[in-house]
């Protein structure tokens, strides 16, 4: 068969290109909403293990915290989608875009935290003391001195973490979500053709990616151009 039958088959007959574009549609909707949940998560994670390493306040949710980030970070994600589709949500009539988006929201988080919370302690002692010295208290300071500055030096690692999560978002079709990958895999399965359907999901989730790591290559420019002024 040759190429131009071939895309014919896996592409225009019956339209089976709209498997991709909605899949694509789908996985775009997951990332986003998955990384606002894990941004937010991350930071509050982040604040907290952060507020007891320089205060020691906040002992029991730290403790909480760690339990999350070693449970989270040791095993796979895949594993996760898994356990809150058929174990959490086993009994409850609930969209499963909305479960991968817990999922996927809660292990990005883990990841966000550390890397929050490094930008965080590598700041200097003096920032926090500075802060003091302008009367502010131990919340004012985080705030208003220590989080806009953890955040900028941090930017390009999170952005990279929301490529990490475009790309793992992928295993989605586990619990039966028509994401990117498995529109291919339904083309497949119809034209039984494996080579086109699968390269076109490759080649797509390759062109994001590089979109992305272009943006954030511009943006890492961009904050050391701001960092020479």
């Amino acid at each position: 068969m040759s190429f131009t039958e071939s895309f014919k088959q896996n592409f225009i007959e019956n339209n089976r290109w709209h498997y991709l574009v909605d899949g694509l549609g789908t996985t775009l909707l997951i990332t986003l909403l998955a990384v606002i949940l894990g941004m937010v998560l991350g930071f509050l994670v982040a604040i907290v293990r952060s507020t007891y390493d320089k205060t020691g306040k906040m002992k029991i949710l730290n403790v909480i915290c760690r339990i999350y980030l070693t449970v989270i970070r040791g095993t796979p994600v895949v594993v996760q989608l898994l356990i809150i589709y058929f174990v959490i949500f086993a009994s409850v009539p609930i969209s499963k875009t909305f479960v991968a988006v817990i999922a996927f929201g809660i292990n990005s988080g883990a990841y966000v935290a550390e890397i929050v919370r490094s930008g965080i302690m590598s700041l200097d002692q003096g920032q926090f003391e500075a802060g003091r010295s302008l009367g502010l208290n131990y919340r004012q300071t985080m705030t208003s001195i220590i989080l806009p500055q953890a955040f900028k030096n941090v930017l390009p690692a999170l952005a990279n973490e929301c490529i990490v999560l475009l790309k793992e978002t992928s295993v989605a079709g586990y619990i039966a979500i028509q994401d990117l990958t498995k529109g291919g895999d339904i083309i497949r399965s119809q034209t039984f053709s494996a080579f086109m359907p699968l390269i076109s999901v490759a080649v797509i989730y390759l062109v994001m990616v590089m979109i992305l790591t272009h943006l954030v290559s511009k943006l890492e420019r961009r904050l050391a151009q701001s960092d020479r002024r």
